[in-house]
């Protein structure tokens, strides 16, 4: 086994400014809105793993089904040397990939990419320990800042699973492709999960489960701004809403002011009329022939697309051209 210290592109001061400059910008938007990304300390996470177990919650188990069928297939066509995942939390579900390449033979390195340093430390440690003779490289990075950080030379593959791109508004997916595609050469692979369009009568569920977990992982972004800024949210004044936007297709998170609140952060404040709400996340759905034409427009050819046998969610081999 071998893991190397982890490469450090962001520290806690970046974090910070970065956390600074989307509350002031958002909560002065019109409407108001977070990035979902700051849902994600230790407690936001904890919550994230339970959701993802939930019976309401189809797309992790629906990626999964697809990367246990066609990893072996991944592994055979791209041939990496180079596996890298971006926003790699625990990597649980890219071990299904690990284990095809491994039995495969030829991959050498395996480079996951995260925010979270104590996350990617716990994890790279595992790998390394699972996975003999495989090379581990963890970078602390944040996917939409640091593509230019990846590790160049030998095939490679890029993944970005769990329909993250989904959280991305539709420029910002088209830059976030636009500079995956400039930090890949010629030949190289990127697979990417989407969930896609269906029955908002399974998707919407899925964002509002009947045991209230995702209401308090939507609530606990304000608990972050809170012990990080010294804000003064009252998490119980808001209520949960997940609605589908069937001209974007996709979800949007809200909380709901259930009176009218007044909150103090930065040196901001901050009011919330009855009713008005904060969108904290958008996750957008699918389409095959659109995922793949939104690889095109940035220079990534789709040469495969799988599904779950549901038809819940796909996954796309797509190639550097």
């Amino acid at each position: 086994m071998s893991t190397e210290p982890l490469k450090i592109h962001l520290d806690d001061r970046d974090i910070g400014r970065s956390l600074r400059h989307d509350v002031r910008v958002g909560l002065t938007g019109v409407p108001k809105w977070l990035p979902p990304k700051w849902f994600y300390d230790a407690r936001g996470s904890e919550l994230f793993e339970e959701i993802t177990r939930l019976p309401e919650y189809y797309p992790t188990r629906a990626e999964r089904a697809v990367l246990a069928t066609h990893a072996t297939e991944i592994a055979e066509l791209t041939g990496a040397k180079t596996l890298i995942e971006l926003g790699s939390g625990s990597s649980e579900k890219t071990r299904l990939l690990l284990d095809a390449f491994t039995r495969r033979r030829g991959l050498g390195t395996f480079v996951p990419l995260d925010v979270s340093a104590s996350a990617l430390a716990a994890s790279t440690a595992a790998l390394a320990a699972d996975y003999a003779g495989l090379r581990v490289r963890g970078i602390v990075g944040d996917f939409t800042r640091h593509l230019d950080r990846l590790p160049a030379g030998g095939r490679r593959l890029v993944i970005f699973l769990g329909g993250t791109i989904g959280n991305l508004l539709p420029a910002e997916r088209a830059e976030f492709l636009t500079r995956t595609r400039a930090a890949l050469e010629v030949g190289d692979w990127l697979l990417v999960g989407t969930d896609l369009v269906k029955d908002p009568a399974v998707i919407v569920p899925a964002y509002d489960d009947e045991a209230g977990v995702t209401a308090e992982f939507n609530r606990n972004v304000l608990r972050v701004l809170n012990r990080e800024l010294g804000a003064d949210f009252d998490p119980a004044a808001f209520t949960h809403v997940a609605l589908w936007d069937p001209e974007q297709e996709w979800i949007e998170m809200r909380l709901r002011a259930q009176r009218p609140v007044r909150v103090r952060v930065l040196d901001l404040d901050v009011a919330f009329a009855e009713g008005e709400e904060l969108r904290t996340e958008v996750s957008a759905k699918f389409h095959p022939e659109g995922i793949a034409a939104e690889l095109a427009s940035a220079g990534l050819h789709a040469e495969r697309f799988w599904t779950d046998p549901d038809d819940l969610f796909g996954v796309t081999l797509a190639r550097a051209d």
